[in-house]
């Protein structure tokens, strides 16, 4: 077997959270005063973590305290409503499934906040995938590697039969850093081109195709 374990980005790649992400953000752009913005916007500023994401939806001349309050008033609000209208990606648990199945290691990593990942990953995965490492204090955002390394070490497993499966520029660096091949899926929130620039090692249109991809 040439892969057996499988790193998985989250929003884009397993979850389309996108709506959900762009209701939060504009009950906090709408509370504070701000313009609102749409959901090609919302999905042009993802990737890099709900910091970024609130950052660059506000004016470039905001201070830090109330960008912070901005950010406070997302995250409070995305809490409570991160289920409204996230769904899984068609294919993607019939895929865990298949991997579980056939005895593949699988975890998660994502720039969105820990509290969330471990939420939504519970909720969504949970009877597939235990292992799910969010941005928090103690392990550096994506694209440093240190979420990869981390959840290697928690399942114990070798990082030279690993790869990793994301849907951004974030990924594909983040895969490049870790010293891991990176399939790019191009179901989520960034286009081929953008996996083709950046230098994504495969490119899938469908969840089905990374079986391809590992088992050869």
């Amino acid at each position: 077997m040439k892969y057996d374990t499988i790193i998985f980005d989250l929003d884009g790649t397993l979850l389309n959270t996108l709506d959900d992400l762009k209701d939060s953000l504009n009950f906090a752009l709408a509370k504070h005063g701000y313009e609102e913005k749409t959901l090609e916007e919302v999905r042009r500023f993802v990737g890099n973590g709900v910091q970024n994401l609130v950052e660059r939806s506000l004016p470039a001349n905001i201070s830090t305290e109330d960008m912070q309050k901005c950010l406070a008033t997302f995250k409070e609000h995305y809490k409570d409503n991160m289920q409204n209208k996230t769904r899984p990606y068609d294919g993607i648990k019939e895929l865990l499934a298949e991997l579980k199945n056939n005895n593949y290691h699988m975890a998660i990593v994502s720039n969105k906040f820990d509290a969330a990942v471990k939420a939504l990953v519970k909720d969504y995965f949970g009877e597939y995938i235990t292992v799910a490492i969010g941005e928090s204090a103690t392990v550096k955002s994506k694209p440093a590697p240190d979420s990869v390394y981390a959840a290697i070490k928690e399942m114990g497993s070798d990082i030279k039969k690993a790869i990793f499966v994301g849907d951004s520029e974030t990924d594909v660096q983040t895969a490049k850093n870790a010293g891991l091949p990176c399939v790019g899926v191009t179901w989520g929130f960034r286009t081929r081109d953008v996996l083709i620039k950046e230098g994504a090692d495969y490119i899938i249109d469908t969840p089905n195709e990374l079986l391809e991809i590992i088992k050869k």
